[in-house]
């Protein structure tokens, strides 16, 4: 549920290399979330990785000091309000690397209150590190019973499709037992990811404050024999954009030529860009007596699949089709491009697309209809209860569509997952909901597209981002 604008080209959209059929990509950034309950560490664990990692300067260092000791969840908590509490407050991204491979961290709070943030960072994640504070626990006990901001952070990141979980056990140096604690804290969240149906990549203890197991490995402590938490990490997958699937683009952007000097026309260019000496030529764009192609650039993030010149597209709303012309990258170069970047689309021909319409793949394959009415998990996240008849607006790609609740199917109880009826749900809740729309949109199941089959509800008066809804 990304709602912001196309990004600049960013370093890991220029270090990108495809890997080979079969292959993980492991060689990509790896974008990673901490969540969990409040002060389990997870502040002090991206500081540990930070400065472990050779990656904090020593000015930086002697700036985070409190009481004359290093405090390393400072390095995250940029916001006066989050020094002054101690708490997370917004998402803080932080940048990393290894001789392995390149991280962006985002820092998510664990306060009910801000789980909208946790959301947003988890929702563009290809990976997950939920921290468990051992000293919370009841350790001693064969199954511990788990922290309800556990549980909901857990069952979020698995319904917003993050492909790899990790569960890191943390504090356990200011345990009696660390084994001990360590083995029931970890039977306790197999049998609850089991129940709820989350993969889970591993279980490792830590100790963020100390570093044991955070970026070098401490073989023998708490039983544990495994890699260290960084190890884990510079070895999962980061293929996080919907490659295999049909090819779909939400346009963002028209770019409309506009004439200049000379035989050649151009359009003006993005923000920043240096165009190329002499401007953009007339190779990319028709003349006005050329109707070989069209002659506007449809600019957007391809959702799922991979565009290259000659294949077949339809446009949702209208249902028209055309073929591709040419494809451009972010740097105007034609180019075949994956998902999860930036393309620039000339059709053979013109057709009416606007910012918030679809470029959907045809040939070969059924392109999603437009639906009116869908069914789709919610995670709500306003003070205002969500009930039965309200009106939102529905943001889907770049499309704004007025949305009702029309019935709200059951509520999931994080406690015991189980499903009851429910007359609203309340702020953090998570539920199954009908929703009618005043206009189609081309949707697909979430756990076949993380784009086609995700909104974002926004309250018509307040304008606060209410909900995420993931289609059923």
């Amino acid at each position: 549920m990304n709602t912001s604008t196309i990004a600049p080209p960013s370093f890991y959209d220029r270090q990108i290399d495809t890997p080979s059929a079969g292959e993980q990509d492991t060689r990509a950034a790896l974008r990673f979330v901490t969540c969990g309950s409040v002060d389990d560490g997870k502040s002090t664990l991206i500081g540990r990785l930070l400065v472990d990692s050779k990656t904090v300067l020593q000015d930086q260092l002697a700036g985070v000091q409190r009481g004359g000791q290093t405090d390393l969840a400072l390095l995250t908590d940029g916001l006066q309000a989050e020094r002054e509490q101690g708490i997370t407050i917004d998402v803080a991204y932080r940048y990393f690397n290894t001789a392995a491979r390149k991280f962006i961290i985002a820092d998510a709070p664990g306060h009910e209150q801000y789980t909208r943030n946790m959301v947003t960072a988890a929702s563009s994640a290809d990976a997950a590190v939920v921290l468990v504070d051992a000293t919370k626990l009841d350790w001693q006990s064969a199954l511990p019973e788990l922290l309800p901001q556990t549980r909901r952070h857990s069952l979020l990141v698995n319904l917003l499709r993050v492909p790899a979980i990790v569960f890191a056990v943390n504090k356990l140096d200011a345990v009696d037992n660390p084994a001990l604690a360590f083995a029931h804290i970890s039977a306790a969240l197999r049998q609850f990811a089991e129940h709820a149906g989350i993969p889970v990549k591993a279980i490792v203890p830590v100790s963020a404050l100390i570093g044991y197991n955070v970026v070098d490995a401490n073989p023998g402590w708490c039983d544990y024999n495994g890699p260290g938490l960084l190890q884990i990490l510079e070895h999962l997958s980061s293929n996080p954009a919907d490659t295999t699937q049909p090819f779909a683009l939400p346009v963002q952007w028209v770019e409309k030529p506009a004439p200049t000097f000379g035989t050649s026309v151009s359009s003006l260019p993005p923000e920043g860009a240096v165009p190329p000496k002499g401007g953009l030529s007339a190779e990319l764009f028709s003349s006005s007596a050329d109707t070989s192609q069209g002659r506007r650039i449809f600019w957007g993030r391809i959702a799922s699949g991979a565009l290259q010149p000659g294949q077949e597209i339809t446009v949702l709303p209208g249902g028209k089709t055309a073929i591709v012309a040419q494809v451009l990258n972010h740097a105007r170069q034609p180019k075949a491009i994956l998902a999860g970047h930036s393309a620039g689309v000339i059709l053979d021909r013109e057709l009416d697309v606007s910012r918030g319409d679809w470029l959907l793949a045809t040939g070969g394959f059924e392109p999603p209809q437009g639906s009116r009415e869908i069914t789709a998990t919610v995670a709500w996240m306003d003070e205002e209860p969500l009930v039965p008849g309200r009106l939102y607006w529905a943001l889907h790609g770049h499309r704004w569509v007025k949305a009702k609740i029309k019935r709200i199917v059951s509520h999931i109880n994080i406690n015991t997952l189980e499903s009851h009826d429910a007359s609203k749900l309340d702020a953090n809740a998570i539920g199954v909901v009908e929703i009618a729309l005043l206009e189609p949109i081309a949707a697909l199941p979430y756990k076949q597209s993380r784009v086609l089959g995700s909104l974002v509800l926004v309250d018509t008066a307040s304008h606060k981002t209410s909900g995420a809804a993931l289609v059923l």
